[in-house]
This record gives C-alpha cells, sequence and structure tokens, in this order.
C-alpha cells in the first residue's frame, strides 16, 4: 500500500484537529427542540467535579485532592450547600445560577465493569449485552419512523461513536481546523514539502497565513494562540444545531478524565475545555439555546480515596450534568449515600443510586416525545429503571 503525501496531510489534519474530541450530529424530529449528549471518556470523577464538601468523612477520605469550601481562596463554588462545583467549572456555574443546569450525584449505568472499554460500550448502547447499535440511534430510529419533515444527519470528526450508530443515516461532516500542530511538526512538514513544486508553495503560504513565521517554526517565538479542539467542535455543533434546516441530535466527546496520578493539576485541563466548550455551544446556538437540553455523562467514577500517586483510580458513582434553557436547573439531584464506612460500595467506591438510564430516558420522553415503547426500544430490558421526571422547565 502507498501513503500518498497528499492523503498523509489531510490525514494528519483531521488528526490534529480534532484530537480526542468528537462530533457527530443526526437527523432529528422536525421540532424546534435540541439535544446534545456529551461523553467524558476516561471516567471524570465526581466527587471533584461536584465535591460533597458538606460529608465529614470527604476529607479523610481525599485528603489534598480535597478543595476547600466556598467562599475559601481556591474553593468550590457553592451549589445551595453540601456540595460545590469545581473551580474550573465558572460557566456550569452561571448556568446553575440561571436555574439551567442540573447537576446529578451518585450516578451509574447498571454495569458493574470498571474497564473503560466495556464500561463505554454499555453507555453508549444502553444494555448490558453486546448490541450494534447505540441508544440514541435507536431512539430516533423509534420517533422518526413515522414521522415527517425529517433533517438529513451529519457526522463531525473522525468518526461516528456507537451511541449514533444504527438505522438512523449519519452522513460526515468535518469543520474547518481551528487549532494547529505543534510549530516543531510544522517545521518538518515545510521541510519536507519545500522542494516539492506542487505541495511546497501553497503549504508555506498556508503556514504564513495562519501566523506561522519562520521564527515561530524555529522556536525563537511563541506560537499563535489555540482553541482546545473540543470547543471548536462544539462551536461548530451550536451552528448546524441553529441552522433552521440543519439537525436536532448531536453526540460529542471529551477524553482526558483517566487521572490516577497527580489529579489535582490533570483534572484542570479537561474542565476547562468542558466548561469552556458548553460556553461555545450556548453561544453558537444562539436564541435556540432555550430549546436545548444537554446531557453530560461519563463511564463510571472513580474511587472515593487518593492513592499513592495523588490520583484515584477506576471506581463506580459518579456525576452527570443536564445543562440548556429548556432544563429546570439550579438543583442538585442526588439520594446522597454517605462516604461513612460501611457506606462505600465495595468499600472503595462511591455507591450508585441513581441510574444512568433514568436520566436518559428521561430527556428522551420530555424533551423529544418518545413514547413507552420506543424507550423500551432504546433501552431494552430497562424496566427497573423508569425515566426521571422533573427534568425540564415545560414539566413545571
Amino acid at each position: 500500500m502507498i501513503l500518498r503525501r497528499r492523503s498523509f496531510l489531510l490525514g494528519l489534519a483531521g488528526a490534529v484537529t480534532l484530537g480526542r474530541s468528537r462530533l457527530a450530529v443526526a437527523a432529528g424530529p422536525a421540532s424546534d427542540r435540541r439535544l446534545v449528549v456529551v461523553l467524558l471518556r476516561g471516567a471524570l470523577d465526581g466527587l471533584s467535579a461536584v465535591q460533597p464538601y458538606g460529608d465529614a468523612d470527604l476529607a479523610a477520605l481525599r485528603g489534598p485532592l480535597a478543595l476547600p469550601e466556598p467562599g475559601q481562596e481556591g474553593g468550590v463554588l457553592d451549589l445551595g450547600g453540601h456540595y460545590g462545583l469545581h473551580p474550573a467549572l465558572p460557566h456550569l456555574h452561571a448556568l446553575y445560577r440561571q436555574d439551567q443546569a442540573l447537576m446529578l450525584h451518585a450516578v451509574a449505568g447498571p454495569w458493574r465493569s470498571r474497564s473503560h472499554f466495556q464500561a463505554q460500550d454499555f453507555m453508549e448502547m444502553g444494555a448490558t449485552r453486546r448490541l450494534p447499535d447505540g441508544w440514541l440511534n435507536r431512539a430516533l430510529a423509534a420517533q422518526l419512523a413515522t414521522a415527517e419533515g425529517v433533517r438529513r444527519g451529519l457526522a463531525a470528526g473522525l468518526n461516528v461513536p456507537l451511541l449514533l450508530r444504527g438505522a438512523v443515516r449519519v452522513g460526515s461532516y468535518a469543520p474547518v481546523g481551528r487549532t494547529q500542530a505543534e510549530p516543531e511538526i510544522l517545521a518538518r512538514l515545510a521541510e519536507w514539502h519545500g522542494e516539492d513544486p506542487v505541495l511546497g508553495a501553497p503549504f508555506a503560504e498556508g503556514l504564513r497565513a495562519r501566523g506561522f513565521t519562520a521564527a515561530i517554526l524555529a522556536g525563537q517565538e511563541p506560537a499563535p494562540p489555540r482553541t482546545h479542539p473540543f470547543v471548536a467542535l462544539t462551536g461548530a455543533a451550536g451552528r448546524l444545531l441553529a441552522a433552521e434546516r440543519g439537525p436536532r441530535v448531536a453526540a460529542l466527546e471529551l477524553g482526558g478524565w483517566d487521572t490516577h496520578a497527580g489529579q489535582a493539576a490533570r483534572l484542570l485541563g479537561p474542565l476547562g475545555a468542558l466548561d469552556a466548550g458548553m460556553a461555545a455551544l450556548q453561544a453558537s446556538l444562539g436564541p435556540a439555546w432555550a430549546e436545548t437540553a444537554v446531557l453530560v455523562l461519563t463511564e463510571f467514577g472513580r474511587t472515593a480515596r487518593i492513592n499513592g500517586t495523588a490520583g484515584t483510580d477506576h471506581g463506580t458513582g459518579g456525576v452527570a450534568f443536564v445543562l440548556g434553557g429548556a432544563v429546570r436547573g439550579g438543583r442538585v439531584i442526588a439520594d446522597w449515600p454517605g462516604l461513612a464506612q460501611g457506606r462505600l460500595f465495595e468499600n472503595r467506591d462511591l455507591m450508585p443510586t441513581l441510574d444512568q438510564r433514568r436520566i436518559a430516558k428521561g430527556l428522551l420522553a420530555q424533551h423529544l416525545g418518545l413514547s413507552p415503547a420506543a424507550l423500551a426500544h432504546a433501552f431494552p430490558d430497562s424496566e427497573d429503571a423508569p425515566p426521571l421526571r422533573g427534568l425540564l422547565r415545560a414539566e413545571s
């Protein structure tokens, strides 16, 4: 197999632009309601994202990972008492104060696997057995079977997540990149193609147009500021969803949550990207934000105890977020199990008390209008997980 340089450059550009972040958008009902699902791959530590500072056992378990209480320097952002939001999530906190964000704690799916790959598959399939498609695609297939005026779907990113694979057709779309490779990578590519009569001059001109001077490529000057791939993708998703004839359902992915060591510092990057991404999504949706619900999920939580490398390991109970102008927010929803000895799952994890499927089914039923039969098709064998009610303004 011969890898041509032009194909190589196109492939590299896609990888550099999108990194660990991916976006897929799909057809939806002919209405103004939008649904966005964000998958946090790697297992977000829910006890850090939404810290139960009011739990007396937190400090002993968490050690230096326990942040100060609200009002103190570097403290969590208050969520009405007992819980505080990580300070790297100021936009989510602003949404909470505007009654447009729900924090749901002690959440887990019905699986009890600490394997990232298996748990992520189950999260996207909506089941504890292998299925060829994802719960969101099955939900759309059930709803769109008799719908008219359905918008054709699109996918943006390196591939379509399992969540949206299935009978509903999803096309492809690649947004214009807003990020760039490291200068040393671009310098090497410029060197390779400098003498090429076809690619050399256009490549050099493209670098100059994006602010990459010879001094930057040589490492003598700083590179232009970069936009995180997830922020670029959420902006693209918002513009697609806001279009009059655009799609109405999107799925995004953000990696980087597997914080086995040095968690305090390592969490700042992905938390900041999530927060900025949600701000970009809201801004690009514009008035359509009022009809939007965003579901943020991760495959499982992390251990309650800090480990020997100042991180946390694969756990069980965690958090989920429901955001958007359509959401009846300003609340933390939790049947809090506590962190005391004897209250932890298998003496190591936050005990789950809310099934992840109930949140998803609640949004599908209340926001997209799925019938009980359609919900059963989307989430087979889920009779023990009825839709969670009270998530949306329309219900209040």
